[in-house]
């Protein structure tokens, strides 16, 4: 798949998610198969372009290329003119948020919210196109409220105006992240755009990647949330479309190594305070199901600094891994009994 004069790896690509996808997890997307990954949200107001939340997920520092720039915002010539600040701060592909459905940034008329106003959306993909030349994409869902999805119109427009690829997630705003993705209005879209789209929606394995490529005739998936804490997803959804095989899921001592890295990133990205805070959740994502997780969480929850958080996740771990061992040679010794009778 090519998003203007990029080709990428191969068509799985990492959801832009407010507070998750900052460059540490796409990194680590990457680094498990993912062949693109999008930045969280960067708001077109420049009066907040130098606060510290805006740095860090303005920072692309050593990012595996082609690296894509999300801005949101309502109003066309700032979004323009953060097209050009972020392409000037080394982003190769800008992307435009108009789907985020969350009530801070509709309030805003940002995000989804933008898809009542066809004009406005209008005017923003004429100029955000016209003010950069890199590619330019799009993210969006099938509409703002339930009956009135106008997908088809907004995505035509979008081709016109010279949008690179389209990310059609499949709810509308009024769906927020309930119901079930729907996929007919994506095989709709496909069937009347010419430039790249790529489904996005409930993508949590890799048959339902398989489906929702081969029922919409999408030219990538989205994968989102499903990614949160597992991280190599990329690697079994890759897998299985190549072979028709599924991996086997990760060994807990797996599991341990790739969060501990993800934690030394997270510390030496953020620092010491934020990194311990942000870390947190990560942290829940990749223990959710494991034996004895809520108790280790409700504990983890209360550290305070870097270190101590990583050594109690480390302990976790190691007692996981040495109840496995006693648990296997049990197993042995039972069929060394049966093996003697």
């Amino acid at each position: 798949m090519y998003i203007g004069p990029y080709q990428l790896s191969n068509n799985l690509i990492v959801a832009p998610m407010a507070g998750v996808t900052d460059r540490p997890f796409r990194t680590l997307c990457k680094y498990f198969g993912a062949g693109h990954a999008v930045s969280e949200m960067m708001t077109a107001d420049k009066t907040l372009r130098m606060s510290k939340k805006s740095l860090y997920r303005a920072n692309f520092d050593g990012e595996l290329a082609p690296i894509s720039a999300q801005i949101a915002g309502s109003d066309p010539e700032q979004l323009a003119e953060a097209a050009r600040y972020q392409v000037a701060n080394g982003a190769q592909i800008v992307d435009i948020n108009m789907g985020c459905p969350a009530k801070k940034v509709c309030n805003k008329l940002a995000g989804s919210a933008l898809l009542q106003d066809e004009d406005l959306v209008a005017r923003i993909l004429d100029a955000v196109v016209a003010a950069v030349d890199v590619p330019v994409t799009l993210k969006t869902r099938l509409g703002f409220l339930n009956g009135e999805e106008n997908i088809l119109r907004v995505a035509k427009r979008a081709e016109d105006a010279g949008i690179a690829a389209l990310a059609l997630h499949g709810r509308t705003r009024e769906d927020m992240y309930l119901n079930t993705a729907r996929y007919e209005l994506i095989r709709e879209v496909k069937k009347n755009i010419h430039i790249p789209l790529i489904a996005n929606g409930d993508i949590d394995s890799p048959e339902k990647a398989k489906y929702v490529l081969d029922y919409t005739g999408a030219d990538a998936v989205m994968i989102g949330r499903a990614a949160q804490g597992r991280p190599w997803i990329f690697r079994e959804i890759a897998h299985y479309l190549e072979t028709g095989e599924h991996l086997a899921a990760p060994e807990i001592v797996e599991v341990k190594q790739v969060l501990m890295g993800h934690l030394a990133e997270l510390y030496q990205f953020y620092g010491e305070y934020s990194g311990c805070r942000i870390a947190r959740k990560h942290i829940a994502w990749y223990t959710k199901g494991l034996r004895s997780s809520n108790e280790f969480r409700q504990n983890m929850y209360k550290v305070e600094n870097t270190a101590d958080q990583a050594k109690v996740v480390e302990s976790y771990f190691d007692q996981l891994l040495d109840q496995g061992r006693r648990m296997s040679d049990v197993q042995v010794e039972q069929v060394n009994l049966l093996e003697i009778k």
